[in-house]
């Protein structure tokens, strides 16, 4: 492999961050256990493969893991017009009023003002419709807005709770089973918003998190309901051109408190998941030394050259060619570094994507 400069030293295009990967390590579904997963140490110079539940081999007490608790919404919904015409929705966020911000799939859009009927789950009488609204956040946006109801009034996330689906990836080519509705969410989601799982979290179990908190591990919590644009392709070959997607997120005052006083001590703050340093590098450029609750959207883009606040190690699945969160693993770990690592994945069988394996990486410079 190619040996290049340290990332800030250099000027990065789109066709850095692709490389090729054999469609069978495209992993279509979860291991049969969470922590059964394998996981690529990349922390230091030379790779290790270990597997997932040996975690705390790389852990130290008093180290801070900051976790995304937010929850997939079951956001796909299916309809019709009333010409009969077929139409998928995928729900990014839900607004007031019972008003929702989507995507739509559809051969032919539907007029403002117009209403669909929505598929409801077997067995149910329940009539959910879908009225359009017009286009979100504004009237160029990329979304739609509609109102979703039913003859009880219930809100949509009762609604999608009930008749939507779990929103795969694009590259996962089944429908979605019970076991997705399962697996492809946290053991300890608690906050409805999400589109796509915080996939680096769904390694871990209820006994491994004991485990962690056993050896003195501290834990805090972030939310960003993570969006489909996570999915999309960086489509620009000079990076500066990418229009980054928009996220909401959250960092409450006690994971602030948490973040103080791990620096204190000297501990790792150790993100689990591209979203969780997103989350935290996002509140770290806005942080005024006031510990109220923190929330609002983030466009952040991470590439090589951006200095990183907080994070000193993260836990991170592995990601599309392309990408904007392989452009932040690289800038978080090295450029080089990281393209050796997918090169030793790959020759080794490694399982990618959301429900692929994982890799533990350390920030270039950090300790």
């Amino acid at each position: 492999m190619t040996a290049f400069p340290p990332s800030a030293q250099r000027t990065y295009t789109l066709s850095d961050f692709d490389f090729e990967l054999p469609p069978e390590l495209i992993a279509q579904h979860p291991a049969p256990e969470r922590s059964g997963s394998r996981l690529l140490d990349g922390s230091g110079s030379t790779p290790v493969d270990r597997r997932f539940r040996d975690l705390s081999e790389l852990l130290q007490p008093g180290d801070l893991m900051v976790f995304n608790d937010t929850k997939v919404m079951n956001a796909r919904l299916f309809g019709e017009k009333s010409t009969g015409g077929k139409l998928e929705l995928l729900v990014e966020r839900v607004l007031q009023g019972n008003q929702v911000a989507a995507h739509m799939r559809v051969s032919k859009k539907p007029e403002v003002g117009s209403t669909v009927s929505l598929v409801s789950a077997p067995g149910s009488n329940d009539h959910v419709s879908a009225t359009l609204l017009g286009r979100w956040p504004d009237a160029h946006g990329p979304l739609f807005r509609f109102v979703l109801c039913n003859d009880a009034g219930d809100d949509p996330y009762t609604l999608m709770a009930r008749h939507g689906h779990v929103p795969l990836p694009p590259y996962i080519t089944h429908t979605d089973t019970a076991e997705d509705a399962q697996r492809y969410q946290t053991v300890f989601a608690k906050n409805p918003g999400a589109v796509a799982a915080p996939t680096a979290a769904l390694h871990f179990d209820e006994a491994l998190l004991a485990q962690i908190d056993a050896m003195g591990v501290q834990r805090a919590h972030v939310t960003l309901h993570v969006g489909a644009g996570t999915f999309q392709p960086v489509k620009t070959e000079n990076l500066a051109e990418h229009q980054m997607h928009s996220e909401w997120y959250e960092v409450s005052g006690a994971t602030q408190q948490a973040i103080l006083d791990c620096r204190a001590r000297g501990g790792r703050i150790i993100a689990v998941g591209t979203t969780s340093v997103r989350a935290l590098e996002s509140w770290a450029l806005q942080w005024n030394g006031d510990l109220s609750p923190f929330s609002g959207d983030t466009r952040i883009f991470i590439t090589p050259g951006f200095e990183f606040k907080l994070v000193d190690a993260l836990i991170t699945n592995f990601h599309l060619p392309k990408s904007s969160l392989m452009m932040l693993v690289s800038a978080f770990a090295d450029y080089s570094h990281i393209m050796a690592l997918y090169a030793h994945a790959i020759q080794n069988q490694y399982r990618f994507f959301s429900y692929g394996d994982a890799m533990f990486l350390s920030r270039r410079g950090a300790a």
